[in-house]
């Protein structure tokens, strides 16, 4: 990681959680700096995945366990049929309109953790084959996949952008503070 996680207030955990949760956010925002929308959607590997496409699967995919730890419908619910287009930009998607809907919920996400009771808490896994029968979780798990998650998808997005410019995570973190990495 070349970002600094800063260190949680004392028994802080949500914040913690909080914080590296946010910082694997960062590195998929990075990732499409400076590019152009052509660019975000290239698929520079044999793999189908691009950055416009990975940015859009993290916003969706952290909407849909928000709204499962709510316990309410997710709006942007995939079907077998349109699960496809949560990697890919369809219709006038931009990547400044992905990059405001994820801030969007990310915001929530902050806001319900921070609300919840105890991160103990727990709901209900979906009925899917890959879950537990009756399965739950609690909210820290919750945060806990959400790292995993999207920090394999920010692996993914630094080996993109740097097979598109050369960029690595270090560059990106220049640029974005508008400095030049010499």
């Amino acid at each position: 990681m070349v970002t600094h996680v800063p260190a949680e207030a004392q028994g802080d955990e949500r914040g913690a959680l909080i914080s590296f949760v946010e910082a694997q956010r960062g590195a998929i925002r990075r990732s499409v700096l400076g590019l152009t929308e052509e660019q975000a959607a290239s698929r520079p590997s044999a793999s189908e995945l691009s950055l416009s496409g990975l940015l859009k699967h993290v916003a969706e995919t952290e909407l849909n366990w928000l709204r499962m730890a709510q316990q309410r419908p997710n709006e942007k619910q995939r079907t077998e049929e349109t699960w496809g287009d949560s990697f890919r930009l369809v219709g006038e998607e931009t990547v400044p309109e992905m990059l405001a809907f994820w801030d969007s919920v990310a915001k929530q996400t902050e806001e319900f953790i921070r609300s919840v009771p105890s991160l103990d808490d727990t709901f209900p896994l979906p009925a899917q084959p890959w879950f537990p029968k009756d399965g739950a979780v609690s909210m820290r798990w919750l945060m806990l996949h959400l790292v995993e998650e999207i920090g394999r998808h920010a692996g993914h997005a630094d080996i993109i952008r740097e097979s598109l410019d050369g960029k690595g995570a270090f560059d990106l973190v220049a640029l974005e503070s508008g400095q030049s990495r010499g």
